[in-house]
């Protein structure tokens, strides 16, 4: 049987050696001990590891791959179809609840910005009247998106794993797992579209997080790269604030989560 020391599988596998110690906290992954210490793994666990993957890509929690991974162990391919089935139509529905807030959200701003430009250019002050947040078509009635449009107001958009309801639900970050499921080159691609979509940003700490500001025009690109990322990394809470032409990006986790969030946004200024 052949037996592998953490780094050569997390070579094997594409998973970070630091996420496969917490897969190993969290009761997921099992390894033997060398007399020195060394954990050492065997050739199921690649298999392992490639289930766990594809369970997190769809969106499934670490509970719910725990008890799916015992399911997996006994052998049954239809015990793990039939307990799987329920789940995934779980995470769909949330999925379309939440594909339809953004494109409610997204012809909200379509809307803001042909009326910004069937605005005169007006040589005074600007005042009530320009109306630069009241394009007339409210965004109330999409759930991630509070504070209205009208009056000038800005609007913030929360972004949490899930919309099921608030309170406890909203804050599922702060308890999410700290181990992202994304590894070897989704992980590359993913940090380099996070470091475009965010250069030149003004930086800021805030509690538990720092706050980047942005022109407005990337709230797109901004609202659906979050929504990706939090399908591998529940434990990232984003905030999104519309503010006239500035839009503020707060990003927040929980401590241990801290050094990520500085890798992959930067530190503050």
């Amino acid at each position: 049987m052949t037996s592998m020391r953490i780094s050569q599988l997390a070579e094997r596998s594409g998973v970070p050696a630091t996420t496969l110690r917490f897969y190993e906290s969290a009761g997921l992954l099992s390894a033997d001990r060398t007399p020195a210490g060394y954990r050492m793994y065997g050739e199921d666990a690649v298999d392992r590891l490639a289930f766990i993957g594809a369970a997190k890509h769809l969106g499934l929690a670490l509970e719910e791959i725990g008890e799916l991974v015992g399911v997996w162990e006994a052998g049954a391919c239809r015990d793990v179809k039939a307990d799987l089935r329920p789940r995934i139509s779980a995470r769909l529905a949330e999925a379309e609840a939440r594909a339809a807030e953004l494109a409610a959200f997204t012809a909200s701003l379509r809307g803001a910005l042909a009326h910004l430009d069937a605005l005169p250019d007006r040589a005074g002050r600007c005042d009530p009247e320009c109306g630069f947040l009241a394009p007339g078509s409210s965004t109330s009635g999409s759930a991630p998106v509070s504070g209205g449009a009208h009056g000038g107001r800005p609007v913030d958009v929360v972004l949490s794993p899930g919309q099921r309801a608030a309170g406890e639900e909203a804050e599922r970050w702060r308890s999410a797992p700290v181990a992202c499921s994304l590894g070897g080159d989704g992980l590359h691609e993913r940090t380099a579209r996070w470091r475009e979509a965010v250069a030149g940003a003004t930086r800021a700490a805030v509690p538990e997080g720092l706050r980047l500001t942005l022109p407005v025009d990337r709230v797109t690109r901004i609202a659906e790269l979050a929504a990706a990322e939090q399908e591998c990394c529940p434990f990232f809470d984003f905030r999104l604030h519309l503010d006239g032409p500035h839009l503020h990006l707060e990003v927040r986790a929980p401590a241990d989560g801290g050094a990520l969030l500085a890798d992959l946004f930067g530190p503050t200024d």
